[in-house]
């Protein structure tokens, strides 16, 4: 997001700071607009860093690299192509890490997920590693879900697209005008929830797996969920993985929040 972009650009020197060298390992990387801002912090030292950007697409991985080293000839980029909810046994040890998990996807994860991601996370960092982990944080509840009703309708057709690949990657026959979009937001589990409800009664096919469903007007379709945090609810995330805040920085508004962690000593 933007918001996190600006974060980082005001505050990289800070979370750069005293790092000394070592890995720097971006999980989901994609683009690499964001890094940029943590390299320029330390351009001077640059020939002390490794940049291992962890992501599924190798041809994303491939680009970005080769755009970095343009960028920073003295920086060493040692892609790591991976699913780093399912490989984090790929990223080696043996030197200092900085790990960086940006745009807020860990609200997306279930509480299972993110728990087993985050002591995943915790379990390769040694006593001098950092964690810095984007979290969206919560806002009042018009704000939150205004966003994801947004009237040009973005978000609609954003969640109206996993039926167009379930009809694409398992021969379904789901027609997306029978859906309308609905997002809320649950204040007992801090999360806004998206779901496609169905506007009248009919049958979808999955002709791949010989399956047949019958949808119920009204029925609808669990898709995302986008928690939001609190610091306090943060700061025991963070704790039952094994972690410990060591600082944050945040917009002023505090509505979103790159949180620097370590490892628990215990």
């Amino acid at each position: 997001t933007r918001t996190e972009l600006s974060i980082l650009k005001k505050y990289a020197c800070a979370i750069m700071e005293d790092l000394g060298g070592g890995d720097i390992v971006e999980l989901g990387s994609g683009e690499n607009l964001k890094i940029r801002s943590l390299l320029d912090a330390c351009r001077s030292s640059l020939a002390d860093f490794r940049y291992i950007p962890v992501d599924v697409s190798e041809s994303a991985l491939f680009e970005s690299a080769m755009e970095l080293i343009d960028c920073y000839p003295a920086l060493e980029v040692s892609g790591i192509v991976a699913d780093f909810t399912r490989h984090m046994q790929h990223i080696g040890g043996g030197r200092k890490k900085l790990f960086l998990f940006f745009g807020s996807t860990i609200g997306n994860f279930s509480d299972g997920e993110r728990a087993a991601f985050l002591r995943d996370i915790a379990g390769l960092m040694g006593p001098d590693d950092r964690f810095v982990l984007g979290i969206d944080m919560i806002k009042p509840v018009p704000i939150l879900e205004a966003a994801y009703n947004d009237s040009e309708g973005v978000t609609a057709e954003f969640n109206r697209n996993i039926l167009h690949v379930l009809n694409r990657e398992l021969g379904a026959s789901f027609d997306p005008a029978r859906f309308d979009h609905v997002a809320f937001y649950d204040k007992q589990k801090e999360q806004v929830e998206m779901h496609l409800r169905a506007n009248s009664d009919f049958v979808v096919d999955i002709g791949d797996h010989d399956c047949r469903f019958l949808f119920q007007e009204g029925e609808t379709i669990h898709t995302e969920i986008c928690r939001k945090f609190s610091r306090a609810s943060a700061a025991m995330m963070a704790e039952d993985a094994g972690l410990k805040i060591e600082s944050w920085f945040s917009d002023l508004r505090e509505w979103f929040s790159l949180v620097v962690m370590t490892r628990s000593r215990r």
